[in-house]
């Protein structure tokens, strides 16, 4: 099947690129006439490659800084284009009664974000250690100073993968003992000394930052809120695209698609279960970016588009059950 091409004088080709863009294009066709939800826009690459394919669009987020780019597609595409400020965990209420065809997702923190220091989602910048999307809530810097050792060791390790992180904690807890921690270097800094670095290896404060962020804005729960609300949104023949970033969230999403293969073995010896019939069918296997879209935009290498199509049977109830969610000893 011919992928499609990603729309001239779109924002693919702008400073914040879509990932996966052709890839995603090609998992929610047919796309002329449909209506698609855009629960992550950011600087809407996604809606507007859509909105030059023929879709329209409902654009979702719940970063204020968005608001130039939204209000750029209203003016380009008045009758094709809106935009609703909201998590999308709550995409199918402000959905509204509008049927809608299909849903793309693209999970976690935008390149947009990651250039703004005053965000503080970036070690590679100086800026105040924030973190917060929507600019309300507990920031990472309240995380880090009032935390006790071992729940931001749990948080690291259970959040960022970090192995070392009770080196880590321990390293942060003396540090602040003598002066809170404020920004993003200062942080960045304390995690390398605790750790160290080699030389051709990621930032050691790669992962400590990953998982400051996911708890401040509770990202993971986000997800699974955000699936299922598809799953209720979506009637027989609804498309829903999903871009991950790192294995927590795919891990989440794949076993969303297709929960049967991260169920238990039956016994033979013992009476069968019957197995729940699919929410979800068509899945493909899961894309990544090819070696061009990577030399092109280097967020694009951990990128994974997982897919599927909604077949008729009921919504289920919201659980985590199964889908591999890690825990966070001490941490509400």
């Amino acid at each position: 099947m011919r992928q499609p091409r990603a729309p001239e004088n779109s924002a693919a080709a702008g400073p914040h690129q879509p990932v996966l863009l052709a890839e995603v294009l090609e998992a929610l066709a047919p796309l002329a006439g449909a209506t698609f939800l855009d629960g992550t826009f950011g600087a809407g690459g996604y809606s507007r490659a859509l909105l030059e394919a023929g879709a329209s669009v409902i654009g979702v987020d719940r970063d204020p800084s968005v608001r130039p780019y939204a209000d750029a597609l209203t003016e380009a595409f008045p009758d094709r284009f809106t935009f609703a400020a909201g998590t999308f965990s709550m995409l199918d209420a402000l959905a509204g009664e509008r049927p809608v065809d299909g849903v793309v997702l693209d999970i976690g923190v935008s390149s947009m974000q990651l250039d703004e220091p005053e965000r503080g989602f970036s070690f590679m910048r100086e800026g105040p250690l924030d973190m917060r999307m929507a600019a309300e809530g507990e920031s990472a810097a309240d995380l880090v100073n009032t935390l006790d050792e071992t729940s931001l060791a749990n948080l690291i390790y259970a959040y960022g993968e970090e192995r070392k992180s009770r080196r880590i904690a321990h390293t942060i807890v003396a540090a602040r003992a003598e002066a809170p921690i404020r920004t993003t270097t200062e942080l960045a800094q304390l995690i390398e000394k605790a750790i160290g670095r080699k030389p051709g290896d990621m930032h050691p404060a790669t992962r400590s930052f990953q998982a400051l962020r996911i708890a401040v804005n509770d990202e993971l729960g986000e997800l699974v809120e955000g699936l299922f609300a598809a799953e209720r949104l979506l009637s027989e023949g609804g498309r829903l695209a999903v871009v991950a970033f790192h294995s927590l969230e795919d891990r989440i999403v794949k076993r969303f698609f297709e929960p049967e293969k991260a169920a238990p073995t039956q016994s033979r010896h013992l009476p069968q279960v019957e197995r729940e019939a699919a929410r979800w069918g068509n899945i493909p296997k899961a894309r990544k970016a090819g070696p061009a879209e990577v030399a092109r935009n280097a967020r694009a290498r951990s990128a994974v588009l997982r897919s599927g199509r909604r077949t008729a049977m009921p919504a289920r109830p919201v659980t985590t059950e199964g889908l591999g969610m890690p825990t966070v000893r001490g941490v509400a």
